[in-house]
């Protein structure tokens, strides 16, 4: 599946360390900052065929192509920042939280809660959970 997409690597990454020795906290780490820069190829390479992504209180995208189709729409407003609190990973579950500004100056808390499609190592995101809150 080929993507058209504005990659934009001009975004500032605030993360904390972590120990290094925990796959799906640095896949998850590699995701989150993947979808701030609009590096479609990444994501798209590590997502199921039939990806869900709800979005609390605004959508439900399921599928793959209808991924990318939403994604596409929301490049319209690129990331300047994206700081990343913490990462959880185990088993079939992980979670990242923490808040991405926009260049129109606008701020958004988040939380997302993955369900891999197993319990291995290299498994990619078959659900997504986004609780997204505009911060004033």
């Amino acid at each position: 599946m080929s993507s058209s997409n504005y990659q934009n690597d001009d975004v500032k990454i605030i993360c904390p360390d972590d120990c290094g020795n925990a796959p799906k906290k640095n896949f998850l780490k590699e995701l989150t900052i993947s979808f701030a820069r609009n590096n479609m190829e990444f994501i798209i390479d590590n997502i199921t065929d039939d990806f869900c992504w709800n979005i609390i209180g605004h959508k439900l995208i399921q599928g793959k192509e209808n991924f990318v189709q939403t994604v596409k729409q929301m490049q319209n407003n690129l990331v300047t920042e994206l700081e990343i609190s913490k990462f959880i990973a185990h088993g079939y579950d992980g979670s990242v939280n923490g808040s991405l500004l926009f260049e129109n100056k606008k701020s958004y808390a988040f939380c997302n809660v993955y369900r891999f499609s197993s319990s291995r190592n290299n498994s990619k995101i078959k659900e997504c959970t986004s609780y997204v809150i505009e911060v004033k």
